[in-house]
């Protein structure tokens, strides 16, 4: 398995500035590259994850930082009451790195990726309802929304009417070849045309969006005045959600371009950053960084919103 190599950590740590003694929720633990930069840096690091083989494997960290890390078994959605029960009101940093892990899509008996045979399953809480549940139950024209609403696939009707009509489907192979035969596919294409279903799938199963509105909440609620919040992401969909949740909570609304950008009276979060991307230098020693997108903000002393 290919080590795992965090992406922009760099640019995350500068937007962080982690201090000697300052309290920071690693809200995406994964394989620990964000909290393991933090840690020897001086902070004490909150680390959540929901797929248990994360904080299975992140107990040596754990211990290697002799009580500096904590590990949380839950969604980062849940942080506020997490943080409430170890007796935590703020903190002083967030980070998140949203969407699946290098770890999961690694793992063919994850069925995330279809680069290696595996179970269709992209549960990353390794519960509930897996992908093969949902695509062999669900409607044709659910299955449709899912594709077109989440992987932003324009023929969506044509690739959910192939997968009822090949159902059941076991593995991430059975999908791939379904999509692929559905849409036309040529090995030489510059990108897999099951790559948007796939991810539409992820994303439904897991209820990723959902997720990281209410995590960006959360951070809103439990931030201290000064403290900073960094968020990478790796797609549009994902992107959009967290360049509006700034922007509003900024009390910047760009609304019609005729009309003019309005300010509210107490901004949540200042000092917005531009998207930032990686490098070239970047890109060639971790690929999968390609897609990836970093916003970062300050908390000011304003009450945090209410949660949509």
């Amino acid at each position: 398995m290919a080590p795992h190599i965090p992406v922009l950590l760099d640019e995350v740590i500068d937007a962080l500035q982690p201090q000697e003694g300052d309290v920071i929720i690693d809200a995406t633990f994964g394989a620990g590259g964000y909290s393991r930069a933090l840690l020897e840096r001086g902070a004490r690091v909150h680390a959540f994850d929901r797929d248990p083989d994360a904080i299975r494997d992140g107990a040596a960290m754990e211990a290697e930082f002799n009580g500096r890390l904590s590990l949380h078994p839950r969604r980062f959605a849940e942080m506020v009451d997490e943080m409430a029960s170890v007796g935590i009101a703020n903190v002083d940093g967030v980070v998140m790195d949203i969407g699946v892990s290098s770890m999961q899509l690694d793992q063919a008996e994850r069925g995330f990726a279809f680069s290696a045979d595996g179970p269709l399953d992209m549960r990353m809480s390794q519960q509930g309802e897996s992908a093969a549940d949902f695509l062999n139950e669900a409607g044709e024209e659910q299955i449709a929304d899912v594709l077109y609403h989440f992987g932003e696939e324009r023929q969506s009707r044509r690739v959910a009417r192939a997968i009822v009509a090949a159902r059941p489907l076991e593995t991430t192979g059975d999908l791939a070849h379904v999509v692929r035969k559905a849409l036309g596919y040529r090995p030489h294409d510059k990108k897999d045309p099951a790559t948007r279903s796939f991810q539409a799938i992820r994303i439904h199963v897991n209820g990723e969006l959902d997720e990281l509105t209410a995590g960006l909440s959360a951070a809103e609620t439990l931030l201290r005045d000064g403290g900073r919040l960094a968020v990478v992401s790796f797609h549009s969909l994902e992107d959009r959600i967290v360049k509006r949740f700034l922007r509003d909570a900024a009390g910047t609304a760009s609304g019609s371009r005729h009309m003019p950008v309005t300010q509210q009276a107490e901004p949540v979060f200042t000092k917005l950053s531009k998207a930032i991307r990686p490098g070239e230098a970047e890109v060639a020693r971790n690929p999968r960084s390609r897609s990836s997108v970093l916003r970062h903000a300050v908390r000011t002393s304003a009450q945090a919103r209410e949660a949509a």
